[in-house]
């Protein structure tokens, strides 16, 4: 329990740190104005997404597999489990992101951009509390 419980934090905090830095890349995506640059975001943003797909993927698995396999109970969880669902909705957007911008139909703005940067910072902040504090 302990090993999977090690791994989940893991693929967690991994999956975060690229659910933070590719709407970042976004931001400077939207404002850049060179061709050159433009490419080369686009290029950030393909090579991050894929690398993080599958980090959340295995975030997920080993969540569930300690759900179901250990037997976790309580509305918190169930909280926690919709915020996930959510932080998927978001990856999966994040994927659309990535493939608008490749073609060059982007129509959002850098201070968009912003915002929908702190989102995943709004769910870690939720999900924290809820697994260290279970407030019900």
């Amino acid at each position: 329990m302990l090993w999977l419980k090690a791994f989940h934090i893991f693929f967690v905090v991994s999956w975060f740190a690229g659910l933070f830095y590719l709407p970042r890349i976004f931001v400077n995506h939207a404002m850049a104005e060179e061709q050159a640059v433009r490419e080369r975001f686009k290029l950030m943003e393909r090579k991050l997404y894929r690398f993080v797909t599958p980090i959340g993927a295995l975030a997920v698995i080993t969540g569930l597999w300690m759900w179901f396999g250990f037997g976790f109970s309580g509305g918190w969880l169930h909280a926690k489990t919709t915020l996930v669902a959510v932080l998927v909705a978001y990856h999966l957007y994040c994927g659309h992101l990535v493939k608008v911008f490749a073609a060059d139909r982007n129509t959002k703005s850098h201070v968009w951009f912003r915002f929908f940067n702190e989102v995943p910072v709004l769910i870690l902040l939720a999900v924290v509390i809820l697994v260290v504090v279970k407030p019900f």
